[in-house]
């Protein structure tokens, strides 16, 4: 008897529209901002600080549309929603290249963040958990080194068109490609769930009816009404923040590099270098936290952090240096995705874990506004990003004491019997 061959499941064709999506929406709009910070103030002559704001804007945005986000998601036509939102993001994206005042960054950032949220937060985790019952993990690995892939492509590319063909043909450029690929994929490839193309989602046939008893569901940790009040609480949203404003350094990595003498091609390819990095880091972060635990991998994240802030401040005008940490940069960053939601269920545990973590993820939201423009203004005063440098070792430093604590804050309540 002839066997069949096995047809590809369509839920990893969903899976490669997803990364294309999150990929080139990340890599080529979101974290390629940074590229153009230095030829803008100087062609205009704003100041960082007062550019940078926008990021700051871009962070409320962010946090007040989320919510409302989640609900539309869930109560509209997916492939529309995502359309229209790539426009609202390339487009306004785009739409910089025309700007002559910093006034349209604030103005086009808030369309840009709202489209950014579907596109890039809420609708490839929302996908994913629809159509894959097995090898979810990997496939949201996939999705998240992504943007690292992406970005390592897109970023040198953008160095090279700004120093070639200006900032504004740039800006154009990217947001016109964006949604030139992503629109098309979108109609194409994405479907919100199995049922739309008459399957089960990957996996759902494994699925034995013993596997999902609920007796057999281990539910185990505090209430968020115990661990609102703890010190481990207190630790981990301090750790929320400064890990966030670290990462906030990579929007200002080609400022940095332009400040100390390079131009905006090497500037490019070190950004190219971090998006490896993050890229290497969101596959290594997982699989390490299983084998050494949250905690280690906590502290071990923030202190290998160190060793490119030091090479930074002291051999940051070799160039080999100066790649190597930047890459080495990007890894340390890509830890903010995995550890943050890993550290919360070690501390926590899984009985009120949502509410737990949802308020915890404030001191992301707090460093979004905070930072990015603290680091412009900083900047733009002192003319230097030492000092800058300097605050990103003394959180990793402070980051490694919150772990400590907040784990010592978990033994506490164990020890009083609120840890079930």
């Amino acid at each position: 008897m002839i066997q069949q061959k096995k047809k590809i499941h369509y839920a990893w064709w969903l899976l490669l529209g997803v990364a294309l999506m999150v990929g080139l929406a990340k890599g080529g709009i979101m974290t390629a901002g940074g590229l153009f910070l230095t030829p803008v103030t100087e062609d205009l002559g704003i100041g960082m600080g007062n550019l940078t704001l926008y990021f700051s804007i871009s962070s409320i945005v962010t946090m007040i549309f989320l919510p409302i986000a989640g609900k539309m998601i869930a109560k509209y036509d997916i492939r529309k929603l995502l359309v229209a939102a790539i426009i609202l993001q390339a487009g306004s994206f785009a739409m910089f290249g025309f700007m002559n005042s910093v006034w349209g960054w604030y103005l086009f950032c808030i369309p840009m963040s709202i489209g950014s949220i579907f596109v890039t937060q809420m609708a490839g985790p929302v996908l994913i958990n629809n159509w894959f019952k097995k090898h979810n993990g990997l496939a949201i690995g996939i999705m998240v080194a992504s943007g690292g892939l992406f970005g390592a492509i897109l970023q040198p590319m953008a160095g090279n068109l700004i120093n070639s063909e200006g900032w504004r043909y740039t800006y154009i450029f990217l947001g016109l490609l964006v949604m030139a690929i992503v629109i098309p994929t979108v109609i194409l490839t994405i479907r919100k769930s199995p049922q739309q193309k008459g399957l089960q989602a990957l996996g759902a046939d494994e699925v034995k009816v013993e596997e999902i008893t609920p007796k057999e569901v281990v539910i185990k940790g505090v209430t968020a009404k115990v661990a609102l009040k703890s010190s481990s609480f207190y630790a981990l949203l301090i750790f929320f923040f400064c890990v966030t404003s670290i990462g906030s350094f990579g929007q200002y990595v080609s400022s940095f590099a332009m400040n100390i003498g390079y131009d905006i091609v090497f500037a490019g390819s070190a950004m190219g270098g971090w998006q490896i990095g993050t890229l290497i880091g969101a596959l290594a972060f997982g699989m390490l936290t299983d084998k050494i635990g949250a905690k280690n991998t906590a502290i071990f994240a923030m202190l290998l952090g160190l060793v490119p802030v030091i090479m930074l401040l002291t051999v940051a005008d070799n160039a080999t240096m100066f790649n190597i940490a930047i890459a080495i940069f990007g890894f340390v960053v890509a830890s903010i995705g995995t550890l943050g939601p890993l550290l919360t269920t070690a501390l926590f545990g899984n009985k009120e874990y949502g509410q737990i973590y949802s308020t915890a993820v404030m001191g992301l939201a707090i460093a979004g506004m905070v930072a990015l423009p603290a680091y412009g203004y900083i900047a733009q005063i002192t003319g230097s990003y030492t000092a800058i440098l300097y605050a990103v070792a003394i959180m990793m430093v402070i980051n490694v004491i919150s772990v400590i604590i907040a784990f010592n804050g978990k033994k506490k309540l164990e020890k009083a019997g609120l840890w079930s």
